[in-house]
């Protein structure tokens, strides 16, 4: 009878162990449970919008849903979250699972809280970071069609004949409106007061409805109401004339030269969420915003894309940041 050396067996476990088929399989197997692993999203993606439902930055939310949601293959839902000039829903985000599934649409407001509002629960610029760019409006200026102006130069020189009369409707306190309502009037050496709503919708309601005599607001939202009569465009915010208001003049054309402001649009989320899912999600919205029929869309509604990618939006979010903070100082805006 033949007897097996005692270590024959161990010198075929070792051949088996060195076999090319032993060492890849498993290695096989370990590459597939890391790519599981990394698989992103997941689950639904949440887009975090601090402001009131139909709003301007709502309904950019909206249109860009649908087509993440087919990019992603998972459901995409935008999730209002008011209130605090922004910091409620910024803080909540703040504080979600970092894994790239809850992301912050955010506009002017974002870079100006951390210039009026010392005690943020959050830091601005080290607490997020860029996922892209997304699109502008410019603001425009209106006013209810009883104030006896006809253009931004008269509204000037009414202000300086009434010192302290006029106000202003302003989206919220520390709204790029606020600001850049404030950059008008120290420039133009007026006193105006901001009157602060809730929102793109409210301000405008209660200036048709006569109760504040000037608007600074969004193209978009202003538009449809100067063709009914309602509101008086007096001037865009922006280098070049709308095409929603093509009549309408700009600020630097009509009274401040070299005056350009707009309100921007982008996504940011944590800055600790892992690079894969970061990739992921940049390269999904650059894709989507760049895309003819989203260039269409947000045309028609009266945005301009305007696709950046992390690092070029992180570079805008550290700019404004930075001239919030003088123009912040020299208005003397602060919420404790």
């Amino acid at each position: 009878m033949h007897r097996q050396h005692p270590d024959t067996g161990r010198r075929r476990e070792g051949a088996r162990r060195a076999h090319p088929l032993y060492v890849v399989v498993p290695l096989l197997l370990v590459g597939t449970g890391g790519a599981f692993a990394q698989q992103f999203p997941a689950r639904p993606v949440r887009l975090v919008v601090a402001f009131p439902a139909g709003g301007t930055l709502d309904i950019v939310a909206r249109t860009l849903a649908t087509p993440l949601s087919r990019a992603f293959g998972q459901s995409v839902v935008v999730d209002n979250r008011p209130g605090g000039g922004t910091v409620i829903g910024t803080d909540y985000v703040a504080k979600a699972p970092a894994d790239g599934h809850t992301v912050l649409l955010v506009a002017n407001s974002f870079t100006i809280n951390p210039a009026i509002r010392p005690k943020l629960p959050y830091d601005t610029l080290k607490d997020f970071t860029a996922v892209a760019g997304i699109a502008d409006t410019p603001i425009v200026i209106a006013v209810h069609p009883s104030v006896p102006v006809r253009n931004l130069r008269e509204l000037i020189d009414l202000a300086r004949r009434r010192p302290g009369e006029l106000n202003y409707a302003s989206t919220s306190l520390g709204a790029g409106h606020h600001l850049a309502a404030e950059v008008i009037k120290l420039t133009a050496k007026i006193d105006v007061r901001a009157v602060h709503y809730a929102g793109t919708a409210p301000a405008g309601t209660a200036v048709m409805g006569g109760h504040v005599g000037v608007l600074f607001s969004n193209v978009p939202d202003v538009a449809p109401h100067v063709r009914t009569g309602r509101l008086r465009a007096l001037a865009v915010g922006s280098t070049q004339r709308n095409e929603l208001l093509p009549e309408v003049p700009t600020v630097a054309e009509s009274a401040i030269p070299g005056f350009d402001w707009t309100i921007w649009y982008g996504a940011v989320t944590q800055a600790s969420v892992p690079r894969e899912a970061m990739g992921r999600l940049s390269g999904e919205f650059l894709a989507i915003v760049q895309s003819p029929a989203l260039k269409e869309a947000l045309g028609k509604l009266g945005f301009r894309p305007s696709p950046r990618d992390p690092d070029a939006f992180n570079a805008l979010l550290r700019s404004e940041v930075m001239r919030n903070e003088r123009i912040a100082r020299a208005a003397d805006i602060r919420v404790e």
